[in-house]
């Protein structure tokens, strides 16, 4: 989705918006305003249960689309101003370089924007002297011992990598293995009892048949108006790193490890960015090392290096501090399986056709984010996640709702008595 050249989010075409009804699909800040307001006000009440910190409180946004939620939050925060002065800068982490153009024009008007050494600066247009700063990455994002970062993700962990893995039944340990270095005889005392080691396969992406067809493929009757897709996930016939890895991380994962078939879908990209979220509020070991410890490895972007020592440092805040609010799809309670979807011209397709053209997405596993914050930082608390209804309602949205339309009401009876004004 973020490939420099040809992702989705990436792509230079001029004119190209993924959002709204021209686009390929509608988020929620892009229907009403009530939305973004709703969320600004959840970090007042936040900031105010904190103590209201007079400085040294910064916001962020994970993948800010056009920067219409950034803008309505703003539009609220600003009328409690002891918090819209106490927010010493704004951080947009965009990897699109069309998106970010179209944030800057709305979130800083006509203010410039400058290339500085972690991204891009400008001005906000409601705060003269507040700095908006845009990185492509969250790691280019300065960690502050004394800070309080409020930051917001919404629909953004749906777009993040996942990797999906099938338990099969036991089957006898291979006697020798083949690594880099050669063939090697396995020492059957660390296998275990052959006919008990269930093992999982990943699920990797491979060119599909000529021979297949929608019903060999269990394409939903939905897409079947489209060609066969060029691609599918095929079981590895053999285990892969990834396989070896990460579904060994969790519990979780090895609790479904001996149910034969059982599918499970595991993001540890999601992961790391939770784990930076709970060290930026609570302290702990950088995130950041854990791209040198799962076989992803994630490099920096193109063009810009992150501090080896700043990898591996411990974060020590004197006291917690911030919030983190993630908005998204995903289950409550279950690990998700099958959830992988393409959407084009807000429809679901494979999420396989057309590379690049397509948005891709699958349910955020809210459990494994809490784990992944929780094991990195002892001093966060993880609370929920609650249906998204819920939330809106006991933040006020019919409440608001109603106050805007009885606002529209009013001005469409002043606009009628000014023309029956002029009339005989």
């Amino acid at each position: 989705l973020t490939f420099p050249e040809t992702g989705y989010y990436t792509q230079s075409a001029e004119g190209k918006d993924p959002f709204g009804q021209k686009g390929d699909f509608v988020t929620s800040p892009e229907i009403s305003q009530i939305f973004g307001e709703l969320i600004g006000l959840w970090f007042v009440a936040e900031w105010i249960a904190q103590g209201r910190k007079s400085s040294g409180v910064y916001l962020m946004e994970m993948g800010p689309g056009r920067g219409t939620l950034m803008d309505d939050m703003l539009r609220s925060i600003r009328n409690f101003k002891p918090l819209a002065q106490a927010i010493d800068g704004i951080y947009m982490v965009e990897a699109s370089p069309s998106l970010r153009k179209a944030q800057h024009k709305l979130l800083c008007g006509d203010n410039a924007l400058e290339e500085i050494d972690i991204g891009y600066q400008s001005t906000c247009k409601y705060t003269p002297d507040l700095k908006i700063i845009w990185c492509e990455d969250i790691r280019f994002v300065p960690r502050e011992t004394d800070s309080s970062p409020f930051i917001v993700a919404h629909e953004f962990f749906d777009a993040l990598p996942i990797h999906v893995f099938e338990s099969i039944k036991a089957q006898a340990a291979p006697k020798q293995i083949r690594t880099p270095t050669g063939i090697h005889k396995v020492d059957p005392s660390a296998t275990g009892n052959p006919n008990t080691v269930s093992q999982w396969r990943e699920l990797v992406v491979s060119p599909t048949s000529p021979y297949a067809t929608h019903d060999t493929l269990n394409t939903p009757k939905s897409q079947r108006d489209k060609p066969v897709p060029e691609f599918s996930l095929t079981r590895a016939q053999a285990a892969t790193p990834h396989s070896l890895f990460l579904p060994e991380q969790s519990q979780r994962y090895k609790n479904l490890k001996d149910t034969e078939g059982a599918v499970i879908e595991v993001s540890p990209e999601s992961q790391t960015y939770a784990a930076d979220f709970a060290v930026r509020i609570g302290g702990g070991v950088s995130p950041s090392a854990l791209y040198t410890n799962h076989p992803d490895q994630t490099p920096p972007p193109t063009g810009r290096r992150v501090s080896p020592r700043r990898a591996v440092e411990e974060i020590v805040k004197k006291q917690a501090s911030g919030a983190a609010l993630i908005l998204d799809y995903g289950t409550a309670s279950s690990i998700p399986i099958n959830s992988l979807r393409g959407i084009k011209q807000h429809r679901l397709v494979s999420p396989l056709s057309e590379p690049g053209k397509v948005d891709i997405s699958a349910d955020v596993d809210f459990l494994a984010l809490a784990e992944s914050a929780i094991n990195a930082s002892l001093h966060v608390e993880v609370h929920g996640p609650v249906d998204q209804a819920r939330f809106l309602t006991s933040m006020g949205i019919e409440q608001r709702a109603a106050q805007l339309v009885k606002l529209a009401v009013d001005r469409e009876r002043g606009s009628v008595a000014e023309k029956g004004d002029g009339e005989e």
